[in-house]
């Protein structure tokens, strides 16, 4: 079905190891397979509204102050690149899959798995069921290589720094709230992703522009949070979740007038954590001599 070209990904890294952070947009790709474009019953328009749409240009600000970015080329409804390779539903393919406790998942169940059945608005993506091996050629070819990718940002930077910072970034759409809802989600897994201080920081910075903040509610943090952040040994990784009608209007996916000022924003929060993370106690703590 899928004619996809490697890598499925993209890296800004001008300045190298020069920052510990890494950025990282695993939904704001835009280029879909022609097989798949070919087979699915959706059109262009409808695939993309599932996207993370232009998270990769508000980071161009933060890619020139020195931290890389790890982006994502293919759409999310071809491949999800935030979750586990795992995340399979079984009632998308022809073959019966082996048990996996990832399968039984909420995500899963709503379709939105690593192959995901639905896309925006819960429209079906496929006209009938896939072969399962489409399924882990997609996982080869694109989603192994970027988390490896992925971590050897992480690891370089912790190599060079001490400590390596990861901040996960997506739009979301406005989520529901009983009161006025949150314009930035900030996840770290309830405080298991990321040292306090850090995420503290974060909401700080975000809170400066006037926006309401939100930590892990309705957003934890997804597979990269979960698989990357070691904190006791110095990866810290918060997702950032940008409310989409802060930059964009949503349903015509054009940007408007607020998008120079969320991506000033992004632009002073790596600036900001350039400055002040190593003031944060972000090291893994050193080994006892006797060990």
């Amino acid at each position: 079905m899928d004619d996809h070209p490697a890598p499925g990904f993209t890296i800004d890294d001008a300045r190298g190891d020069t920052t510990p952070l890494v950025f990282a947009s695993p939904h704001s790709g835009r280029d879909y397979p022609y097989g798949f474009i070919a087979a699915t019953r959706l059109t262009l328009a409808q695939l993309r509204r599932a996207e993370d749409a232009f998270v990769d240009t508000l980071l161009a600000g933060a890619v020139a102050s020195g931290a890389p970015l790890i982006a994502a080329r293919y759409g999310r409804g071809w491949l999800d690149l935030n979750r586990s390779p795992d995340e399979l539903d079984p009632a998308m393919f022809v073959e019966p899959l082996d048990d996996h406790p990832a399968q039984a998942g909420e995500r899963v169940a709503a379709g939105l798995g690593v192959v995901p059945r639905v896309a925006a608005h819960g429209l079906d993506i496929y006209p009938g069921r896939l072969r399962i091996a489409e399924a882990r050629a997609r996982i080869a070819a694109v989603h192994a290589p970027y988390h490896a990718a992925l971590g050897s940002l992480l690891a370089r930077a912790r190599a060079r720094h001490g400590f390596a910072i990861l901040l996960d970034c997506h739009s979301m759409p406005t989520p529901a709230s009983a009161g006025p809802p949150p314009e930035i989600v900030l996840g770290d897994l309830h405080g298991a992703a990321a040292a306090p201080a850090l995420t503290a920081l974060v909401e700080m910075h975000f809170r400066g522009y006037g926006w309401r903040v939100a930590r892990n509610v309705p957003y934890a943090g997804g597979f990269t949070t979960a698989h990357h952040a070691q904190p006791a040994a110095g990866v810290h990784v918060v997702q950032v979740e940008i409310e989409r009608a802060l930059y964009m209007d949503p349903p015509r996916l054009a940007r408007h007038a607020g998008f120079d000022r969320v991506a000033a924003a992004l632009t002073g929060l790596a600036a900001l954590l350039i400055h002040r993370a190593p003031t944060l106690g972000l090291s893994a703590p050193l080994r006892d001599a006797a060990e």
